[in-house]
């Protein structure tokens, strides 16, 4: 067995915004990866639109920083449940994980999703404490809290002796104690190197990588991105790809390899045992699958990726606009793309339908899925989506069950009763409540994933905005029951025109608007909520009409109340049933799937 002593692979797992991509940075700018003058982007890891808009990380990203001659290969996994796909591969590469949390909010619920998986797989963990630089910082308390979860999480006893360190990815350093702000990242780097296994394995075997995951490019085509477990491999060296989902042998040819150092993909000749590399020129790879030498072909097993479990239908646009504002608006377009996805989102589900126009998709969950629809409105399709619906399974009784989420809340003491009052109509069960001593009460609940859909928006209204939610995938339970979905009923426009002042003025003592004048609308589009459950029917198109009486007072200007603009996740979390999402790259328009008021309600009557 030999060793790699000069290399370390490191993973970095932490919940949403406890400053992971941040850590990275500072890791990168301390040791010299960027010239003296270089401008870097904040947050330079996450290079996607929507993951700089948001500030999450979605997919996982790879970088390598050198530090007194050993090279530390990092990568920075997401931390959203939603693509928990990507987190289990990554850490196939990896020997050891750095956890990153939060010295103020301390364990969330997605650090436990990936810090379980790392366990299981019999990662080394370094716990890095952020944040310590924050007012009401309790880092004694937090690490109380995370050795507490490591023995729920089943840790065995190299894993609970964790090394801790203290650490402010904002101003850039790092320290053994938490009342003792250090200079730099060097501590952080000493541990690990220090705590962080290397790399052991046969050096001299013969060749065997495995595929975690897949980068695709327009010029090259799809590139692999995995680990060399056995041997070296070298450019221009034959290999067998095996193993996988369907584990079908083909023979390929290595056209380039690369090496990541910095945040660059730099070509090598040639890897070996440990090293993380990226390989292009291998037309059909997929994640999962093995290369081996063509004289010892020996595929490596592979993480088995957690089912879906929300799925939702995406059509071809036919309202009244379609087509005006989309570059990719046919069927074939719409189907292309998203058999496109799947090849790089392993999560990620396509399925045809009975009609030609309609798919279904399947994913992790509606951050999963609306994150896939942001991404295609942004390359120009136009399309259509349906509610987002929970993905059934069956036990071997024949009884159904349906998927379970844990969620942790996080609100001011006097929200407290309107919160539980809420979620207890939505089938949650309490599982642990506790109070902290700012004020705030921490609840856990576990709750089905239906019961989810749409409680968002609620809940913030409920806290004024003051509380934080998270949720997380737990399991499949027996079905709970009937929830009551929206109260809200839908303002359908009467007619296709352009909204005026007048029609909205007289619209708006119904309900809450989504549009303000001059927007053009069609009829059976969603204009308004109404906060009585019934869908009602308003002409916001009307004129005045011109008479040639004058009354004093009676021309001053229409005050109309501001109208709401509701983002991608809020319209998929307000449509009932019957309705759609119309998607395109200029804009975001709800309406009815049968868009004539006389056609609804025939359908109705039949009903009933």
């Amino acid at each position: 067995m030999a060793k790699r002593e000069d290399l370390r692979n490191v993973a970095i797992i932490a919940h949403v915004d406890h400053g992971k991509t941040t850590l990275v940075d500072q890791l990168l700018r301390q040791s010299g990866v960027f010239r003296q003058n270089e401008a870097v982007a904040e947050r330079v890891m996450d290079s996607g639109d929507l993951e700089r808009e948001r500030g999450i990380t979605i997919l996982s990203k790879n970088t390598a920083v050198m530090y007194n001659g050993i090279k530390i290969n990092i990568v920075d996994t997401p931390g959203h449940a939603d693509f928990g796909g990507e987190v289990e591969r990554v850490l196939q590469m990896v020997d050891g994980v750095l956890l990153l949390v939060d010295a103020f909010e301390g364990c969330m619920p997605q650090t436990r999703f990936v810090l379980k998986k790392a366990l299981a797989l019999g990662k080394k963990p370094v716990v890095v404490l952020n944040k310590i630089d924050r007012p009401g910082a309790r880092p004694a308390e937090v690490v109380d809290e995370v050795l507490d979860l490591f023995i729920e999480l089943g840790a065995n006893d190299d894993q609970l002796e964790f090394p801790v360190c203290y650490a402010s990815a904002r101003e850039g350093y790092a320290s053994l104690e938490a009342d003792k702000p250090g200079t730099d990242m060097t501590p952080l780097l000493e541990m690990i190197v220090n705590e962080i296994p290397c790399p052991e394995g046969d050096l001299e075997g013969p060749t065997q990588v495995l595929f975690s995951n897949i980068d695709y490019d327009d010029y090259v085509g799809r590139i692999g991105i995995g680990r060399v477990e056995r041997g070296t491999i070298q450019v221009g060296q034959t290999v067998t790809i095996c193993g996988g989902a369907e584990d079908h042998h083909q023979n390929a040819r290595i056209t380039k390899l690369y090496q990541f150092e910095g945040l660059k993909r730099v070509e090598h000749p040639s890897a070996s045992l440990g090293d993380i590399i990226a390989v292009s020129g291998i037309a059909d790879l997929n994640i999962g699958q093995t290369a081996c030498a063509t004289d010892c072909v020996e595929p490596l097993p592979f993480v088995k990726i957690d089912e879906p479990t929300v799925s939702m239908l995406f059509m071809v646009n036919n309202s009244p606009f379609a087509g005006r504002e989309g570059k990719y608006v046919t069927s074939r377009n719409l189907r292309d793309r998203l058999f496109k996805e799947v090849e790089t989102n392993v999560a990620m589900r396509v399925e045809e339908t009975d009609s030609a126009d309609t798919y279904k998709v399947s994913g992790r969950g509606e951050l999963h899925l609306s994150i896939l629809i942001e991404q295609m409105r942004r390359q120009g399709y136009e399309f259509q989506v349906s509610r987002p619906s929970v993905i059934y399974h069956q036990d071997k009784d024949g009884k159904r069950l349906e998927p379970m989420e844990l969620l942790m809340i996080e609100v001011p003491d006097n929200y407290v009763g309107a919160v539980m009052e809420k979620i207890g109509s939505r089938k949650a069960e309490l599982l642990n409540m506790g109070s902290r001593e700012s004020g705030t009460t921490h609840m856990e609940f576990k709750i089905p994933a239906r019961g989810l859909m749409g409680y968002r928006s609620e809940f913030l209204t409920d806290t004024n905005g003051n509380g934080i939610m998270n949720h997380v995938f737990d399991s499949y339970e027996p079905y709970k029951g009937d929830i009551q979905q929206r109260v809200q009923g839908s303002i359908i426009a009467h007619e296709t025109g352009e909204a005026t002042a007048y029609g909205l003025f007289y619209a708006q003592e119904r309900g809450r608007l989504f549009i303000g004048p001059g927007v053009e609308v069609y009829e059976g589009m969603i204009v308004g909520a109404n906060p009585k459950t019934e869908d009602i029917t308003v002409n916001v198109c009307k004129k005045k009409h011109a008479t040639n009486t004058r009354a004093a007072g009676s021309d001053d200007a229409l005050k109309l109340v501001p109208h709401s603009q509701l983002s991608l996740e809020q319209c998929l979390e307000f449509i009932a049933e019957d309705e759609l999402v119309e998607v395109t790259p200029k804009s975001i328009r709800m309406r009815k799937a049968i868009l004539s008021k006389e056609l609804r309600m025939k359908q109705a009557s039949k009903k009933k």
